[in-house]
């Protein structure tokens, strides 16, 4: 990326980081998912900030914004929009519903029913919306970010696995440590920080952006490298559902996205590894027995990692590969 464009992530990123104290890896997940044109699914106990995070997000980028509230009486068409008879021209007019926006917070995404989730399917895969045979096109950026309580909090459904396999990445806050929960308390007590916060970059400047990610290489033993951890999860004994081919597209535009975020026009083994379970596990379906033992998808690919072989040397001149995990082979 040039100089300008590094200095808008930057922006962006303090921005963010302004109000969500303390979590520097999950905004920097959050803005990898939105220059990768992917959709974020952030999941965690009530209280930790996951509305703020997609806020502010929100409000730091000067796009449009809309927020939508599931619950269990929303309907299918409260997202995408309905087709109204006009009298006077004698018509059906299409009335827009809240999904037509640059970015859209999905709050709750779990408490509605699977048919209103079902509304979002298309929107988030070809970025367009079919209402009585007519298709409308989705602004550009665009990008979905939902939030979800986990599946055992009272009154909330499952994702489907087609709703799951949607979203690039999904990420938990988690609790703040006992510093950050303290300037926590420091910011937010009198008001929230959200109402100050200006935008610091423009939808055209996150187009440039994403028009830069899709410009970083890739060699050809880093997507092999993807691939081979993608097929690994259809064979694990402990999984009944492995990753789709859609997980190894996503898992490598997130990789590129990562690199540009770190100042690279190429892409490392090491950002495929450091994204392969936030891209990877909320994809996965554990068999009976694995949930029995309390193996976690999560723990699944962390094992993959460990026992897929690293490849070595990029093949366009850049120096050894970074860090592996503790256990993993290179080739």
């Amino acid at each position: 990326m040039g100089d300008d464009l590094t200095t808008t992530v930057e922006r962006v990123r303090r921005s963010v980081e302004g109000v969500i104290e303390g979590k520097p890896e999950v905004v920097r997940l959050a803005l990898t998912v939105l220059l990768a044109e992917g959709h974020l699914l952030i999941e965690d106990v009530p209280g930790v900030g996951k509305t703020m995070l997609a806020k502010a997000l929100a409000k730091s980028i000067d796009c449009s914004v809309r927020r939508i509230q599931f619950t269990p009486d929303l309907l299918p068409s409260d997202i995408t929009g309905v087709s109204i008879w006009d009298q006077q021209r004698r018509d059906f007019e299409f009335k827009p519903g809240a999904i037509f926006a640059q970015i859209v917070i999905g709050d709750e995404i779990n408490r509605a029913s699977p048919k209103t989730q079902s509304a979002l399917l298309e929107s988030m895969e070809e970025r367009q919306v079919t209402i009585d045979g007519q298709t409308y096109e989705l602004p550009s950026p665009f990008m979905v970010v939902a939030t979800q309580n986990p599946v055992e909090m009272e009154g909330t459904y499952p994702l489907p696995e087609a709703q799951r396999d949607r979203f690039m990445a999904r990420v938990s806050i988690g609790y703040p440590s006992p510093e950050a929960e303290l300037q926590m308390l420091d910011i937010h007590g009198g008001a929230s920080p959200l109402d100050d916060l200006q935008p610091v970059a423009h939808a055209h400047d996150i187009v440039k952006l994403v028009d830069a990610v899709r410009a970083v290489h890739v060699a050809d033993s880093v997507r092999r490298y993807a691939v081979d951890l993608v097929a690994a999860t259809r064979s694990h004994p402990d999984l009944r559902l492995g990753a789709s081919p859609r997980a190894t597209l996503h898992l490598l535009r997130a990789a590129k996205a990562s690199a540009a975020l770190s100042g690279r026009e190429y892409a490392l083994p090491d950002d495929v590894q450091a994204l392969a379970v936030q891209v990877l596990a909320h994809r996965l379906l554990p068999t009976a027995q694995a949930q029995l033992n309390r193996r976690t998808s999560e723990q699944v690919v962390l094992e993959i990692l460990q026992h897929t072989a690293v490849p070595s040397a990029s093949g366009h001149g850049s120096p050894m590969y970074g860090q592996q995990p503790p256990g993993a082979r290179r080739v």
